[in-house]
C-alpha cells in the first residue's frame, strides 16, 4: 500500500483520502509540500533526484519535499521532507502555494523556505547529487537542464520582483544581508 494522500479539488478543498499512486494514476489533485533551501551567502540549493526513484527520476529541483500527510498542514509535512531528505532541522516559511498541472499528475504545491546553515546530510535515496547556486547560475542553468515541473514554476514565481520575498530587491535580486527569521 502506497501512502495515503488527500484528494483535493481546484480550490484546495479536500475531498477524500485516497493512496498516492492512485491519485496520480486517476489524475487527482493532492498536496506536495517542498522548501526552497537557501544559505547565509543568499545561493539557492540545487539537487537532482535519486535515479531509482519513481518520479521524476535523475531531474533537477531547487525543491525539497514531498506529499502532506492526511490532516498534516503544509508547513509541518515541509519541516518534515526537510529533515527526511536532507537531515535539516531548520525553520521553514509558507510563501505561496499553487495548483500545478504540469507533471505526472495535478498537485498543490506548498511553497517555503529555508536558511539552512547547518551541514546537509542528503538521503542517498531521493538524492545523488547538490550544490549550492547563485541566482545568476540557476538562471543559466534551469532552462538547459531537466528540472522537475512543479519545482522550475515554483523558481521562478520565487525570483519575481514582485514577490512578497524580503531577501531579493526588485532591481537585482540581490539578497539582504539579514537573513534570519
Amino acid at each position: 500500500m502506497s501512502e495515503l494522500v488527500e484528494h483535493v479539488d481546484e480550490h484546495d478543498r479536500v475531498l477524500g483520502v485516497v493512496e498516492r499512486d492512485e491519485a496520480v494514476r486517476q489524475n487527482r489533485p493532492h498536496r506536495i509540500a517542498a522548501t526552497i533551501c537557501r544559505d547565509r551567502e543568499g545561493r539557492i540549493l540545487v539537487l537532482r533526484r535519486a535515479g531509482t526513484l519513481s518520479r521524476f527520476p535523475g531531474y533537477y529541483d531547487v525543491m525539497v519535499g514531498g506529499a502532506v500527510d492526511v490532516g498534516e498542514p503544509y508547513e509541518e509535512a515541509a519541516a518534515r521532507e526537510l529533515a527526511e531528505e536532507l537531515g535539516v532541522r531548520a525553520p521553514v516559511r509558507f510563501l505561496f502555494k499553487f495548483l500545478c498541472q504540469d507533471g505526472i499528475s495535478p498537485i498543490w504545491l506548498g511553497a517555503h523556505e529555508a536558511l539552512v546553515s547547518e551541514p546537509l546530510s542528503p538521503d542517498p535515496g531521493e538524492i545523488d547529487w547538490h550544490d549550492w547556486l547563485t541566482v545568476a547560475e540557476l538562471r543559466e542553468v534551469v532552462d538547459e537542464r531537466c528540472f522537475v515541473p512543479a519545482g522550475q514554476k515554483a523558481l521562478r514565481r520565487y525570483l519575481e520582483p514582485e514577490s512578497e520575498n524580503p531577501f531579493q530587491s526588485s532591481s537585482d535580486l540581490s539578497i539582504s544581508p539579514d537573513l534570519s527569521y
